[in-house]
């Protein structure tokens, strides 16, 4: 995909968290482009910095050296305010937990985020999107754990955000589930032409991705195309 436009460029990316006496490197100097239209799978074991990285591509995180660049826009040493804008308008996010309105229905919980967003697709659009369509009016104490996670995609990719960035998705489901949710990112990212990104310890993803970048210890170990993206139905885990 080195024809479309590159959507992150990270140079020297570097991330030091001080604990007390302590300095730990979460990230050593990552290199790295991810372009329009990909869905890119970043694998690593727990502890790789997979997750730093994310969260520094996403805005929730600033490095300590290096930069960062966001197609025109330069992340690194942005103030607060242009970082929030950032984050609202270009960014979906999904997370390993739902973090869904409990008091809210699925349309309601996916409305909170269309309501504020600059050109969203409707609630009932996004959850049709991820196979929902006969769950609108249900709360989240009457959905699955795969249903829930489904309804936080929805509400990530209603605003229409330019990248999708999901930290562990399946991370709490069991793997018959998980590929319900794998189909839901699949399918919104070639519905969509979103970037996606999904970070995950789990090898058996990394077919489904055009792209695949595996992290360890804080350095980027590999970084391969698939011939040929694996429907995630046929995953198993």
């Amino acid at each position: 995909m080195s024809d479309a436009p590159v959507v992150f460029r990270t140079t020297g990316l570097t991330k030091v968290y001080d604990q007390g006496e302590i300095q730990v490197q979460a990230l050593r100097g990552v290199d790295l482009d991810l372009y329009g239209g990909e869905l890119v799978v970043l694998l690593g074991a727990s502890g790789s910095g997979k997750s730093t990285l994310l969260n520094i591509l996403g805005g929730l995180d600033v490095a300590t050296q290096g930069e960062v660049r966001f197609r025109d826009l330069t992340l690194t040493g942005a103030d607060d305010r242009t970082l929030t804008r950032y984050r609202r308008d270009y960014v979906g996010f999904v997370f390993q937990f739902y973090n869904l309105i409990p008091s809210l229905t699925a349309r309601e919980n996916v409305a909170a985020v269309t309501e504020i967003a600059r050109s969203p697709m409707s609630p009932e659009e996004a959850l049709a999107l991820v196979g929902l369509a006969e769950r609108l009016d249900h709360f989240p104490a009457q959905l699955s754990g795969g249903e829930q996670q489904r309804v936080a995609i929805a509400r990530a990719i209603a605003k229409r955000p330019e990248v999708l960035l999901c930290d562990e998705p399946t991370g709490a489901l069991d793997s018959t589930t998980g590929i319900l949710v794998l189909a839901a990112l699949d399918k919104a990212n070639r519905e969509t032409g979103t970037t996606t990104v999904i970070i995950t310890h789990n090898a058996a993803i990394a077919a489904m991705a055009d792209r695949v970048v595996r992290l360890s210890d804080g350095l980027i170990g590999g970084d391969y195309r698939n011939d040929q993206r694996a429907d995630p139905q046929t995953l198993s885990w």
